[in-house]
């Protein structure tokens, strides 16, 4: 490796510890876990994930929206026990790592995209908004509420009374600290500043004397390695939750990892990908953390440090050790306002308020899913909102599988190639041919859209039709359902005194055809049997 490669990497792994550190102890808070959790995430997942990544930028950390999720779906199984509610976060995490692992076996990179960009922005609005209702409170120095995003915010107004000015004071203090180096010093580690000047202003002004809680003791040193204690019983009911973490994980790791090869010019690997957040996990689970992802923000940070390769984690990873083994007491007096001015302007960039309003102009179908969205995290919890997110997903892709676009063709002028005779009027129409194109398979939860649509164009033609054709150009595969279709719209067409051609048949869909028995009914299936070629014959 260059030298100056390694110098860059040493650079950008300094910046990007200055980034995880604040970053682990506010997401610790988010997971309802003690901060040297957040510690311990970012310490085992750096140490583990540089080996087996694929992206040479992308920094493994806690995130705001697993934590959140962690937070907010163990205290029931938990049931108040502290150190049982950290066992089964570190066990969701291993089963994240399993979950990674498989998917990276199977080679199951191209499921992240199942998951719409659309949903995704309704989603982690949706996120943002119930962040913020868990840390106002903190920010305002009373206890929040407890429940659904509306609950906490009914709990944080009537408590308003309850403010302590010096904990707002310290917290509004840090937010404008924070916003003004975002704003005049991006990519700077003003959050790290703000920490420490946190933790100096406590001890001047003996913060803990005038009421505002403080961060707490963080235990010195390395916890014990191993397999967190939790029944196998407790594993059937934590399933739901990592499959969620595993998703949210999967989604933004593979994008962050998308976005950095696209502008850096290398190819990324998705599957990849999996196996750096299998063992990233792995590391989280064993080591005392909760579960962890590639995080934009610190990704972003991470880039603009100079990082040329992974070996940035590491040295970040690195660093954060030091800190664990010698310099964790020197945070025991953080304020908790601090802390959660620190959360609040983390998940600002999930505030996807700008993203909304350009669906709203762009598509207002679109809009109401990414709504569905916000609307299935704010009602129904962060877990549930993941679960209806990854639905209305599904539900998009099967309604824009199930109803594709299809052409009515006319022959491009001056040449033997037909086209869509709406998209290009100027397309030559030939009396008495109906030509048809779906711009997709022929599959069975699709072939009766395709039929009726068929029969539906066919039947506003304004001259009668001797010859109706069919080009399967645009589509890769037809299963038995399709060739049954056209088997069908063969004899109801016959009866009608109307000629069914296919044109334009591959070689897969051609075998596939064959393998039904249509050539039987159709003639042999030459693989020159294009649109022109047909009506050539015909003399047309």
């Amino acid at each position: 490796m260059p030298a100056g490669s390694v110098r860059a990497d040493l650079v950008a792994g300094i910046t990007l510890a200055a980034y995880l550190l604040p970053a682990g102890l506010g997401d610790a808070s988010l997971a309802n876990l003690p901060p040297e959790a957040g510690l311990y995430a970012c310490l085992f997942s750096g140490l583990l994930f540089w080996l087996f990544c694929g992206s040479r930028h992308t920094a493994i950390t806690v995130t705001s929206a697993i934590s959140i999720l962690v937070g907010t779906s163990l205290g029931t199984l938990a049931e108040g026990d502290a150190s049982r509610f950290g066992a089964l976060a570190a066990a969701t995490a291993l089963i994240v790592a399993l979950l990674a692992f498989l998917a990276w076996w199977v080679r199951a990179g191209a499921l992240v995209n199942f998951i719409s960009e659309t949903v995704m922005i309704g989603f982690k609005t949706g996120v943002a908004l119930f962040i913020a209702s868990t840390q106002l409170p903190k920010l305002f120095g009373f206890g929040g509420g407890h429940g659904s995003f509306w609950e906490r915010i009914g709990s944080f107004f009537s408590h308003l009374g309850q403010t302590n000015p010096t904990a707002l004071a310290m917290g509004v203090a840090a937010l404008a600290l924070l916003l003004a180096g975002k704003r005049w010093l991006p990519n700077r580690p003003v959050a790290l500043v703000v920490v420490v000047a946190g933790v100096v202003a406590a001890g001047l002004i003996d913060a803990g004397a005038h009421g505002v809680k403080l961060l707490g003791a963080i235990p010195q040193g390395l916890p014990p390695i191993g397999l967190p204690a939790v029944h196998w019983s407790d594993l059937n009911e934590l399933l739901p939750l990592a499959v969620a973490c595993f998703m949210l994980a999967a989604v933004e790791t593979v994008a962050i990892g998308r976005t950095f090869a696209l502008k850096h010019g290398y190819r990324l690997d998705a599957n990849q990908e999996f196996l750096g957040l299998a063992a990233a996990n792995l590391g989280a689970g064993l080591g005392q953390g909760f579960a962890v992802a590639g995080g934009m923000s610190q990704s972003l940070v991470n880039e603009s440090g100079g990082a040329r390769t992974p070996l940035s984690g590491l040295v970040a990873a690195l660093i954060v050790l030091v800190v664990v083994l010698f310099f964790s007491d020197l945070l025991r007096n953080l304020p908790q306002p601090v802390l959660a001015a620190i959360v609040l302007v983390a998940v600002a960039g999930l505030f996807k308020l700008e993203d909304m309003l350009r669906l709203w102009r762009v598509d207002r179908g679109e809009f109401l899913i990414a709504v569905a969205a916000l609307a299935g995290v704010l009602g129904s919890g962060l877990l549930r909102g993941v679960m209806i997110g990854a639905l209305i997903s599904l539900v998009i892709l099967l309604r824009r599988a199930s109803t594709p676009h299809v052409a009515v063709l006319g022959r491009v002028p001056g040449t033997d190639l037909f086209g869509d005779v709406e998209a290009n009027p100027e397309n030559e129409r030939i009396a008495g041919v109906f030509v048809f194109r779906p711009d997709a398979s022929l599959l069975y939860f699709n072939c009766e859209f395709q039929r009726e649509r068929f029969l539906e164009l066919l039947a506003q033609e304004p001259a009668p039709v001797k010859l109706a054709i069919w080009s399967l150009s645009t589509g890769g595969v037809v299963d038995l359902a399709g060739a049954e279709t056209l088997l069908h719209l063969r004899g109801e067409l016959a009866r009608r005194n109307i000629e069914f051609m296919l044109a334009d048949i591959h070689g897969p869909v051609r075998a596939n055809l064959r393998a039904a028995g249509l050539e039987a009914h159709f003639g042999s299936f030459e693989a020159n049997a294009s649109v022109a070629t047909i009506l050539r014959a015909r003399g047309l």
